[in-house]
């Protein structure tokens, strides 16, 4: 059934919440989204796999570019859940209450904003006071290499060009300003392999591992000012592996660590950092992605903030914001409902949160 973009702005977040788009399988969404954009005259689209840009071409002398995924995390696999597809009303009664399933905060709501954005901001001889990009992209809840945001970067970088970006993933309907970066590192320890009946003639390279927890436990996080925003950093052990069997003595053992870094250090700071707290250990970096500088001093992020009316807040977690950052536009994080309820069992949203969030972004764009 196509997607009615007019409809009410949560009853339209639970039609697109019933297209199953768990990621790798995005393309029955990405379809109905792409009928319904091609149904407004006033926007250029373009498809790039299931990912898809549309533009206005107003000629205004401002440019805001409107982002969100399509994918979701996989179905929960507890029998009974709420936050599955198809979608459920709390109260029986569609549009009203708190709205449960994959995707609710995580975010479909978000999206389905941009869409109803997109189909009515036209409408009644009104049009917005800046051109608008809106970009809709697949595999953001996966490794970054598959991400079809990086792809839109890489085929289509000359239509991403803008002054400011709104990243509509949750945020309580607050700014989010920025993100940290992210990094992933191994530390290795090494012994010798040898039978547990005879541990001394062997080493034991778990227990070598010791040290490193030690470290990272005692290990105090910063918290780091970045333009008038605190940016709490973590750093900690998130796997360990090691040993062959139940019988030996263990010749090698890996710590995952991850490193959530303020946006003041690049990634090669970050990983400096760390091989300091932990010298003499073998430590090798495995994945990285830089964070993103607030941005709130650009006229544009300014004039949104003081639409929103609330105090902005920074984003701990990585975003895609940091992908706009490094191609030069400032970005924030905006869009309804709460973050801490992303991925879990229970995924929800409040349908005055999708239209608030809603009217804000109309009344910023238009007034």
């Amino acid at each position: 059934m196509p997607l009615d973009l007019r409809q009410d702005v949560a009853l339209l977040t639970a039609a697109i919440m019933d297209i199953n788009s768990v990621s790798g399988n995005e393309t029955g969404l990405a379809d109905a989204v792409e009928t319904a954009l091609r149904g407004i005259p006033q926007l250029h689209v373009v498809r790039d796999g299931d990912a898809l840009i549309a533009r206005t071409e107003l000629g205004l002398p401002e440019r805001v570019i409107l982002a969100g995924h399509l994918d979701t995390v996989p179905l929960p696999a507890t029998y009974g859940a709420r936050g599955t597809v198809p979608s459920s009303w709390d109260s029986g009664v569609p549009g009203e209450g708190v709205l449960f399933g994959r995707g609710a905060t995580d975010m479909k709501g978000g999206v389905a904003v941009q869409l109803a954005l997109a189909a009515t901001m036209f409408d009644g001889g009104t049009a917005p006071k800046r051109d608008v990009t809106f970009v809709f992209y697949d595999h953001e809840e996966v490794e970054a290499v598959k991400s079809g945001l990086g792809r839109l970067v890489r085929n289509h970088g000359v239509l991403l060009h803008g002054d400011f970006a709104i990243l509509l993933e949750p945020t309580h309907g607050t700014v989010e300003g920025g993100c940290n970066g992210t990094m992933r590192l191994e530390a290795t320890t090494f012994g010798e392999a040898a039978h547990s009946a005879r541990a001394w003639m062997g080493s034991n390279a778990i227990h070598a591992a010791a040290p490193i927890l030690v470290r990272l436990a005692a290990y105090e996080p910063q918290t780091i000012n970045v333009d008038g925003l605190d940016y709490r950093e973590s750093l900690n052990a998130v796997r360990i592996h090691g040993g062959t069997a139940g019988n030996v003595i263990p010749d090698r053992c890996v710590v995952e660590i991850n490193y959530r870094f303020a946006p003041d250090k690049s990634p090669d700071q970050a990983e400096v950092h760390v091989r300091e707290l932990l010298d003499g250990f073998d430590v090798v970096r495995t994945d990285g992605a830089a964070g993103a500088r607030p941005g709130l001093n650009h006229p544009a992020a300014a004039s949104f903030v003081a639409a929103v009316g609330a105090e902005p807040k920074p984003k701990y977690g990585w975003t895609d914001v940091a992908r706009f950052s490094e191609l030069g536009i400032p970005a924030v994080n905006f869009g309804p409902g709460d973050p801490l309820l992303a991925h879990k069992d229970n995924e929800h949203v409040e349908a005055e949160a999708i239209r608030e969030c809603l009217r804000a972004l109309r009344t910023w764009l238009t007034d």
